[in-house]
């Protein structure tokens, strides 16, 4: 039977956990009566944060060890917003406690690690969701719908990638106690991966009749950082003689099963402007979304007027319009939430959809452990000189014969508009 609320514990009240929380709070029938940080005063912030959100109208237990927190609550999920390499241990113990688990987005340390979070997830019956707020863009959605629809055609090529510029967050992690320093620091690979992974794998049926082959990636020299140190901190700093392992630029081609390649491109370490660098290219058009974030398109047939060597994009706001996503129809309807554009609503809406559900996450343990394994895999590959490197199969062959989805507002394999009809825009405030 579908539940109408829910307990769930928050681990991690960082800057951007802090965020993640508090909409969370927003989602109906949520209550979140413990907190969890190894850092106090992290900890307190987030019982200040559900009471001001909830105006104390539950008590609110603040933990420093969420293995206590797992012991003393009676909590039905967590959703966990700590550091890369910690995700994957705490979503196990998570799972073995009889939780379900959302969990913020970073690549894995190792393949072993994303086999435990799958046979723990089997093992309990229990969700193991990564929380990957680009699946629920409004650009990525509206996209996904045009190419359920074929108007691309058959699908040949994708990109994407996250370029970033985080030189000052990267460099000063100790003093704003933020994990990416250290992973810089030592790591040399694709480490963070799914921002946009996320919205390919589902475009590609990946786990669900197509899986990735196949890793190959390369790795520029490291200067970016260095070069910020230098300029903006001085030979005084303690880091200033500190070697960067991780490339400015790595890019990593992954191959599909079913013929498809995609590039992935990773870039926080020079000056530049945000951009995901999304591309969608098949055998009837192509879409593109330059560092604007706007898009582009270009579908073949569409500009007869002019001669053929004279190809034109498009502006893909009109073509988003006539083909966006009815959740982002419904959910700008009833008021579109803060973060990332509204994306990071829509995911913890999505997990706790399926909490309430009680089965069949919209991005489930597979999908998790095949999109964080790219990184301990580019890593593997980047030492290797860019040699391919075989991806695992985390659903032991059963990519080619899943069981049915479960079709639902959030789903993202399918478009499910008889799941629309009829909604009440409450639905969505």
């Amino acid at each position: 039977m579908r539940k109408t609320s829910a307990n769930i514990g928050f681990i991690g009240i960082s800057g951007r956990g802090s965020g993640m929380l508090d909409l969370l709070l927003q989602v109906d029938g949520v209550k979140v009566p413990a907190v969890c940080d190894l850092i106090p005063e992290r900890a307190e912030k987030g019982i200040e944060i559900v009471e001001n959100r909830t105006e104390k109208a539950y008590p609110v237990h603040a933990y420093l060890d969420y293995k206590e927190m797992f012991a003393n609550e009676d909590l039905d999920a967590v959703v966990i917003a700590t550091t890369w390499i910690t995700h994957a241990m705490i979503a196990v113990d998570a799972m073995n406690a009889g939780l379900h688990v959302g969990m913020e987005v970073g690549g894995a340390a190792s393949v072993e690690e994303c086999w435990e979070m799958v046979r723990t997830s089997q093992r309990t019956g229990k969700i193991c969701m990564l929380l990957e707020n680009c699946c629920y863009c409004r650009n990525e959605m509206a996209v996904f719908n045009m190419i359920r629809k074929g108007i691309f055609g058959e699908i040949v090529h994708m990109e994407g990638g996250y370029r970033h510029d985080l030189r000052d967050e990267i460099c000063l992690g100790r003093e704003n106690i933020h994990g990416r320093l250290y992973n810089f620091i030592h790591r040399n690979g694709e480490v963070y991966p799914t921002h946009q992974l996320g919205p390919i794998a589902k475009a590609l049926n990946i786990n669900r009749g197509n899986r990735f082959l196949t890793v190959n990636s390369v790795a520029s020299k490291s200067r970016g950082l260095h070069q910020w140190i230098k300029d903006n901190k001085g030979e005084e700093y303690d880091l200033y003689n500190t070697t960067f392992n991780c490339g400015d630029i790595v890019t990593t081609i992954i191959k599909c099963a079913n013929g498809e390649t995609i590039k992935l491109t990773h870039d926080c370490s020079l000056p530049r402007p945000y951009t995901r660098d999304y591309e969608v290219q098949g055998t009837k058009g192509i879409y593109s979304e330059p560092e604007d974030g706007k898009g582009r398109i270009y579908i073949d047939g569409t500009h007869k007027e002019h001669q053929s060597w004279t190809h034109e994009w498009d502006d893909f706001g009109p073509w988003r319009d006539k083909y966006e996503h009815p959740l982002w129809s419904l959910y700008e309807k009833g008021g579109i939430k803060a973060g990332h554009g509204g994306m990071d609503y829509l995911i913890l809406s999505s997990f706790v959809d399926s909490v309430y559900e009680g089965e069949k996450a919209n991005i489930d343990v597979y999908d998790t452990a095949t999109w964080m394994v790219i990184t301990c895999l580019s890593e593997q590959s980047v030492a290797m000189g860019g040699a391919p490197v075989p991806v695992p199969d985390f659903t032991n062959g059963k990519w080619i014969d899943r069981e049915p989805i479960r079709r639902g507002m959030y789903c993202l394999e399918e478009v499910c508009e008889e799941c629309y009809e009829n909604i009440d825009e409450e639905k969505t405030e």
